[in-house]
């Protein structure tokens, strides 16, 4: 994929526009909860200057594609404050989800905007590539962002399911974070099973 330089110019923005739009879905979550801390800090922008991090927006992105094959990024974190969220016992798992909801609702509408070029005949090979992209990469988003890791989201919705007598095991996790998101991303440059799960669903949504 990368063998073509074109694709590059194609991935980077893509990724940009999807974490950015992740991003915003936090954001929105707080604030239809009641939390208005995103939009007081003018984050519930499409602006990505606003939203990115040159580390984790544009250096890890890079480094993950020459070196691993996936797309991995992350913007700078949308802050909220749990104690403004109305719902106390799902407030956070619902902020943390509509991130990766937001990237599977983004690669559900490019798969149907791709199946309509398809129906339409369109030959433009990089068009038809960068639409595929927007699905891959979003797929990928979602999936990534739903693993039980801080600072994932998924760790946001395990934790709203465990019991206060399961403390311990948020604790635990918040105390290893960066070593189990090390390790994570070790395990992502040295396997392929999720770029490839995410590549076959994605070659599904578009028929």
């Amino acid at each position: 994929m990368l063998e073509n330089p074109q694709m590059l110019l194609l991935i980077l923005p893509i990724l940009l526009f999807s974490i950015v739009i992740h991003e915003m879905a936090h954001g929105y979550a707080a604030l239809f909860q009641g939390d208005p801390t995103a939009k007081n800090m003018g984050r519930l922008t499409l602006n990505p200057l606003v939203h990115l991090d040159p580390i984790w927006s544009v250096a890890v992105p890079t480094l993950t594609m020459v070196l691993g094959g996936f797309f991995f990024g992350m913007a700078k974190p949308v802050l909220y404050n749990p104690n403004n969220l109305r719902n106390k016992k799902w407030g956070e798992a619902i902020v943390a989800i509509a991130g990766p909801a937001s990237n599977v609702l983004i690669a559900l509408i490019f798969a149907v905007i791709l199946q309509v070029m398809f129906m339409l005949q369109v030959t433009d090979q990089l068009l038809l590539q960068g639409m595929f992209l927007v699905v891959v990469m979003n797929l990928f988003l979602a999936i990534f962002n739903m693993i039980p890791v801080p600072p994932l989201d998924g760790s946001k919705i395990l934790f709203a399911f465990l019991k206060p007598s399961q403390r311990h095991i948020r604790l635990w996790l918040e105390q290893y974070s960066l070593y189990l998101f090390i390790a994570l991303l070790f395990v992502l440059l040295n396997t392929s099973f999720i770029s490839e799960f995410v590549f076959t669903l994605s070659q599904l949504l578009i028929g």
